[in-house]
């Protein structure tokens, strides 16, 4: 495993003092872009080539979230490849050792120019020491979408949700589906799955679905087509 420690900031936590779920993604996605870097299969390896990983889906099982002065530790691993595409764990830990957040990922490796899957080398995949899957109850990448759904106002997409591939960041979804999640729902478990990228000045039309165990918040474009679906369960039903 791959792993760095932290102290939680104030800047990552919020008003009861505990780490946000956009500050939890940030640091997951810092995790595996460490741990490439670590390897020299980052940045300096892929922009020449014109490749990234584009990320497809999470699964975040929360069990606490850390609150501020915190230290943890950050973790993750690939524990398996296709010819595209790779799966990825992450563990949110205290300094002892005790898991406050498990979660798994699936990543498509991507051309840069064309924006089209692109197929890996085995080279390339061997630089990555795998590991064993965690284990944990492994939910479907796809996220059913619902069938009855409240529209909210529709925003564009400003410069401060960009990425280095100047698309919307996976964090910043995150970010805006919480906005819709009523104030009284404690979040256990958050699924994403994304499906195309939104750019800068694009218009997201968020429809939201609301039971008595989950909120699903589709980000839209204006034919209702997803950029992203996030779902999250609230806790106590899975746990």
């Amino acid at each position: 495993m791959y792993s760095f420690t932290s102290d939680i900031r104030f800047s990552e936590v919020d008003s009861n003092k505990e780490l946000t779920l956009t500050s939890l993604i940030n640091y997951f996605q810092d995790c595996t872009i460490f741990h490439s870097e670590s390897l020299h299969a980052g940045f300096e390896y892929l922009e020449p080539k014109h490749k990234c990983w584009v990320l497809s889906s999470w699964q975040v099982i929360i069990h606490r979230l850390p609150k501020f002065g915190e230290t943890v530790v950050v973790g993750t691993w690939p524990y398996g490849f296709s010819s595209l595409s790779g799966d990825r764990n992450f563990v949110l830990q205290t300094h002892e050792g005790e898991n406050l957040v498990i979660a798994n990922s699936f990543w498509v490796f991507t051309d840069t120019e064309t924006g089209r899957p692109s197929k890996l080398d085995p080279d390339y995949v061997a630089m990555y020491p795998m590991e064993p899957p965690l284990t944990m109850e492994y939910a479907p990448r796809k996220i059913a979408l619902p069938a009855e759904y409240q529209k909210e106002a529709s925003f564009l997409v400003t410069k401060h949700h960009l990425d280095t591939n100047h698309h919307v960041n996976n964090a910043q979804y995150i970010r805006m589906a919480e906005d819709y999640l009523p104030a009284d729902f404690e979040v256990g478990e958050f699924r994403a799955e994304y499906k195309k990228s939104a750019k800068l000045m694009d218009e997201i039309y968020p429809l939201i679905s609301l039971t008595d165990t989950t909120c699903t918040i589709v980000l839209a474009d204006a034919a209702q087509k997803p950029y992203t679906t996030v779902q999250f369960i609230r806790k106590g039903i899975n746990s």
